[in-house]
This record gives structure tokens, C-alpha cells and sequence, in this order.
């Protein structure tokens, strides 16, 4: 293993400066009304500029509980991957400190062979460096990640990794925007049928052009109709309600997936 893979996007998705980092974030939670939701086992979670998808983002994190591992996921939009990587890194960097980086579970992957060891994948990717922020000021300290790129790879690929990641108590979450560079009113008819798709645990019907992550998102309801969790949705919405323009959009949602919920 080796040192701190060091933050890609900040000063460009989220400020760079810690104190304004940490006001930014702040801010984003404290205008979720989260009400006396019960955490979730697993959740679906977007990664644009926190301009963009944050207050989304925030109805997920104002809703967590306490965690000592994360399970994070998300698509490779840069580097071209089968299956899932994980990373050689001992700590995932960001303005407000270092992550410790899962080692261990790491290992596990590529040594069972569902993963390869490769932080190609990782070295610029936002999607799931964009989450750390977050859960850095939810989780505070004492908590580790195992981050995961996933590229081309099936529903079972990803569902079989979610469960050896998870021998060990977790919290996972999905990194994913929705449909991208549409007109609001089309976007929104898209992201309305993925959100149903996620609802019904339904990975078949995610297109794609339905979703960035698509592959995670897949994988992901796999592994929780294996569970028997059941979704719930905390939001969805366009860049056109946070900071955009309405002719060329990008979507983005916020699920749960509980066993505590009912339909």
C-alpha cells in the first residue's frame, strides 16, 4: 500500500479552501428536514458540483447514522475499466483531512477476484470523492472507506462484491447522476421511469443513457432485492431547480434502501 491519493476536483466541485468547505456543507445539511427517519442499510446518492446536486446529496447525508465502514461505489467516467478497482492507497485525501482507506477489504476484493488493485480508475475520478466531504462532517473521525470504480460489469458482478464488502458491518452508497444534457421536461420524463426502475428493485430497466453510474446502480438493487431491502424515494430533481439553465440538464436522485421501510 501506499500513501494519501490526493483530492482531484477540489476548488472545482467543491471549494478547496477547508473553512469554506466546511460552511458549504454545513449549509447544504442544515436545510434538509430529514424528520425521525430511521438510517438506511443502503443509498443511492448524486456527485456533481455541489452547486448542482448538493442540496440532493444533503437528503441523504442529513438522514445517516453513525458508521464505521463505508462501502462506496461509483461509476470510472474517465478510465476505461471491466469490472470494479479498488484502490493501493492507504487514505482518500480532501480539504478537511484523510480518510483511511478500508485496506483490508480492499485485499479481500482483489483477492477473491472481484477486483482488480489499480488506482488508474481513482486517480481523477469525482464520483466518489465528492461524497468524502459529507461524510467526513456527518461521520466525524474514526471511520474507514472502501472505495470502489466500477466500469463494464454486471448486475451479479457488482451484487457479489456488495456482499463480501459487506461481511462486516456497513454502510454503503451508490454514486450516480441521472439522465444527462436533455431539456428539463425530458429529463424529468426519464428520471421519473429510472426512479420507478429503483423503486421496483428493477435493474433491467435502467438504460444506458439513464444514468452515469448505471453499472453501480444496477448492481447495487441486485444486492438489495438479495436483502430484501426495500428503496424509498428522498428526492429528485434537475440542475434546472439548483443552479442551471433548463435547455441542457443533468438529473439527479436520492434513494434509501432500508428493511425497515414498507411500500
Amino acid at each position: 500500500m501506499r500513501g494519501a491519493r490526493p483530492p482531484a476536483v477540489a476548488g472545482r466541485f467543491y471549494p478547496a479552501d477547508p473553512a469554506e468547505l466546511a460552511r458549504q456543507v454545513a449549509g447544504l445539511l442544515g436545510a434538509v428536514d430529514a424528520g425521525a427517519d430511521s438510517p438506511a442499510e443502503a443509498y443511492v446518492v448524486p456527485h456533481a458540483g455541489y452547486r448542482f446536486s448538493g442540496p440532493v446529496a444533503a437528503s441523504v447525508y442529513a438522514r445517516l447514522g453513525q458508521a464505521r465502514r463505508v462501502v462506496l461505489i461509483g461509476p470510472a467516467h474517465f478510465v476505461p475499466l471491466a469490472g470494479c478497482a479498488v484502490p493501493s492507497t492507504e487514505a482518500f485525501a480532501t480539504p478537511l483531512g484523510k480518510v483511511p482507506v478500508d485496506v483490508e477489504g480492499c485485499r479481500r476484493l482483489a483477492g477473491t477476484g472481484l477486483a482488480v488493485t489499480d488506482d488508474r480508475p481513482h486517480e481523477p475520478e469525482h464520483s466518489l470523492e465528492v461524497q468524502l466531504p459529507f461524510l467526513q462532517t456527518v461521520l466525524g473521525d474514526g471511520w474507514t472507506v472502501l472505495p470502489v470504480a466500477v466500469g463494464l460489469a454486471t448486475v451479479d458482478d457488482v451484487a457479489d462484491v456488495l456482499d463480501t464488502a459487506t461481511a462486516e458491518p456497513a454502510l454503503v452508497l451508490c454514486s450516480t447522476d441521472l439522465s444527462h444534457h436533455l431539456p428539463d421536461p425530458l429529463a424529468r420524463q426519464r428520471d421519473r421511469r429510472t426512479a420507478a426502475a429503483v423503486l421496483d428493485l428493477d435493474p433491467t430497466r435502467i438504460a444506458p443513457r439513464d444514468a452515469c453510474g448505471r453499472h453501480a446502480l444496477a448492481g447495487l438493487l441486485g444486492w438489495a432485492r438479495r436483502r430484501s431491502l426495500t428503496p424509498r424515494l428522498l428526492d429528485l430533481r434537475t440542475s434546472a431547480d439548483t443552479a442551471g439553465t433548463p435547455d441542457r440538464v443533468v438529473g439527479y436522485g436520492a434513494f434509501a434502501l432500508g428493511r425497515a421501510y414498507r411500500r
